[in-house]
């Protein structure tokens, strides 16, 4: 039977793990029947955790049955997700530096939504085959993309997390936005790189393809990730798609419907007073560790030595936003003056011979039609007539006859006035080979 014969719906399950190198998780995870987000934090002494916790806390609230487009609902989040992390960083300076990741799917019933910005993942398995459905905003995969590394390559890298876009309170924060078709049996799983870094994709796509269901294959993840060293949180987000009408299994930690909140967004407190406490049971699962370490509690190491301040590119502060944007605007206008002057003080020493009131006049300026400014002015008015010129020499004047000085418009005046003089002799305008047969 095909998945549109069914009506279609999902089981979920949320798992993060602080790794057995970090003192405190900076990456949050949520998953309900309508929404799966993953932010990983970064930053250092600018509080990653706070950066991922704030963004989901505004996430979230896209969770029930989206009131339309989902690409529109997500887009909409991202951005005000990035709005409040500028206000963070308004209310206290000392954060500035602070980002987060971002890879979301919002699920309408029938489609799934996906908004992604960072080096965050999604994956899909799909008869037997592991698609990674979300593409690194990353240095190395922009070589990889440009040809000059490869796939095998990126994975050893040393700028390998290295982060090109991510959300950081300011204006450069555009997520790519996606639409998704799932089947029933499609299993989707958001990590972040504290799992992609440590577990290849085979082996990722060995669990989703065998596992028996979402929550075996969410502590698998985890377990292999910190096998393989646990040199990050590790964060896993994953469902699997469903008949809703077909009987569901109540074992599963999803069987509730209830949301699961994980990681720096289940523990962060909130601005205002109190704290996040949803959060799935599979959190109390105990994985391997070996490091003797608290677990996520907070200021057991001085954040000013995370490595994950170093995990983007360094930006310009973002205090004082719209001084420097007035100041820019400024700058902008300032130019455009000079440029305008420039280009009037040219036009001024430009000239041309032409007519008006039917006599031959010197103007300063070009020949243009511009609205609300004149570029030209009469600078001499002549003697010589319009009508006294042959019709050729009559119209050259009445177009306008460019001159490169006032010299040589009067050049050409004398010459206008001579030509005038000889067709007003009858004894010379009969002559042969001259202008003046055709004289008005």
């Amino acid at each position: 039977m095909s998945s549109h014969q069914h009506r279609l719906g999902y089981t979920y399950v949320a798992l993060s793990d602080v790794g057995r190198r970090r003192s405190s998780n900076q990456d949050s995870g949520y998953a309900s029947p309508h929404l799966l987000v993953i932010a990983d934090g970064m930053g250092g002494a600018a509080a990653g955790d706070l950066a991922s916790s704030e963004v989901m806390h505004v996430v979230r609230r896209l969770d029930g049955p989206p009131p339309g487009d989902v690409i529109e609902a997500l887009a909409g989040a991202v951005h005000r997700a990035n709005d409040r992390l500028a206000e963070v960083i308004e209310d206290d300076p000392s954060v500035e530096g602070m980002g987060t990741t971002l890879t979301a799917l919002l699920w309408n019933g029938t489609t799934f939504g996906l908004a992604h910005i960072g080096d965050s993942r999604a994956y899909l398995m799909r008869d037997g085959q592991l698609h990674q459905i979300t593409k690194d905003h990353t240095l190395v995969q922009s070589l990889v993309d440009e040809g000059r590394l490869t796939r095998e390559g990126a994975r050893t890298h040393p700028n390998r997390s290295l982060i090109l876009r991510v959300l950081l309170g300011r204006d450069e924060s555009e997520p790519d936005l996606t639409l998704i078709e799932p089947r029933i049996g499609d299993r989707f799983l958001l990590c972040s790189d504290g799992l992609s870094d440590m577990v290849d994709d085979a082996a990722i796509g060995e669990v989703l393809r065998t596992a028996p269901n979402v929550d075996v294959a969410a502590v698998d993840l985890v377990q292999r990730a910190l096998a393989g060293g646990g040199a990050d949180n590790v964060t896993v987000i994953l469902c699997e798609m469903v008949d809703v009408d077909a009987p569901a299994d109540p074992t599963l930690a999803s069987a509730d419907r209830q949301p699961m909140l994980v990681g720096a967004a289940s523990e962060q407190a909130r601005p205002g007073g109190g704290t996040t406490t949803t959060s799935t049971s599979l959190d109390a699962i105990p994985l391997a560790t070996d490091d003797g370490s608290d677990n996520g509690e907070r200021g057991a190491v001085t954040r000013d030595v995370d490595p994950e301040a170093l995990r983007y590119a360094p930006r310009a502060p973002r205090r004082h936003i719209w001084l420097r944007r007035l100041v820019v605007v400024a700058l902008v206008v300032g130019l455009l003056a000079v440029a305008a002057k420039l280009a009037w003080d040219w036009t001024q020493r430009q000239y041309y011979v032409g007519t008006e009131d039917g006599v031959v006049v010197i103007y300063r300026g070009i020949q243009a039609d511009l609205p609300l400014i004149d570029v030209d002015s009469v600078e001499e008015v002549t003697d010589v007539r319009v009508d006294a010129l042959p019709t050729f020499r009559a119209n050259q004047v009445k177009k306008g006859i460019a001159s490169t000085s006032l010299t040589d418009a009067r050049d050409t005046v004398t010459t206008l006035r001579e030509i005038a003089a000889l067709c007003a002799d009858p004894a010379q305008a009969n002559l042969p080979g001259n202008e003046c047969g055709g004289a008005e």
